[in-house]
């Protein structure tokens, strides 16, 4: 079953698990398992999808239980009025707080304006050999997306050097291999760690957040 974060008479949230889709699309095959049918089939009512989020990321996922109130809080996403944090382990040290407003492609190739707000909260390294260096760095990054665009943070990332572990198609595949090769974990690091939006109904700030799965516990405490 998910793991549902807040749900009242109007909306409910979940903490989407890596590699799972939102809902159908044209690079899914048939007999996939979707997070729009698997709501609908544990809840036993109809959804209506507010945002998407990767199928390799992870966190916070919000439906609605008509398609006003799905309206209303896609307007507070897109309007900016409310805020969305993700987390990302990324490769090297990230030192100071960082805005990227560089342009990023969309799945057709096109060029978007987009922006993104990175904050650093944990430097580390690693007893492992990289390239020609003795030791792998890493940082634990809190992103702040404006805008909503097509793998925004992932392709700012990649734009700054700061590749995120076990991103398949903008990340740093020696780093990758890392990952998979010598701590047997797959898994993206980039989890939607909290939202906070207008209820649009009860008329007061609602704050949800998404503990991180378990190849972030894995990885930390190991």
């Amino acid at each position: 079953m998910l793991e549902i974060l807040y749900q009242d008479e109007w909306l409910i949230a979940i903490n989407k698990p890596c590699g799972l889709l939102v809902h159908r699309t044209s690079i899914a095959q048939e007999n996939e398992r979707f997070a729009l049918q698997l709501l609908r089939d544990q809840t036993g009512r109809k959804l209506f999808p507010v945002h998407r989020i990767d199928r390799p990321t992870s966190g916070v996922l919000l439906f609605a239980f008509s398609a006003e109130i799905a309206r209303n809080l896609h307007n507070q996403l897109t309007n900016r009025e409310s805020h969305k944090r993700y987390t990302a382990l990324v490769r090297g040290w990230l030192e100071e707080k960082t805005t990227s407003d560089r342009q990023v492609k969309n799945d057709r190739g096109n060029l978007q304006d987009a922006q993104t707000l990175f904050i650093p909260q944990k430097q580390f390294e690693l007893p492992i050999a990289t390239d020609r260096y003795p030791t792998a760095r890493f940082s634990i990054v809190d992103a702040y997306p404006y805008t909503g665009r097509w793998h925004q943070i992932r392709q700012h990332l990649a734009q700054l050097r700061h590749y995120i572990i076990n991103d398949r198609v903008h990340g740093d595949g020696k780093q990758n291999r890392l990952f998979s090769e010598k701590l047997g974990i797959q898994e993206m690091f980039l989890h939607a760690h909290s939202l906070r939006i207008q209820h649009p109904v009860m008329m007061k700030e609602l704050l949800i957040e998404a503990d991180f799965p378990m190849h972030w516990h894995n990885f930390i405490h190991n």
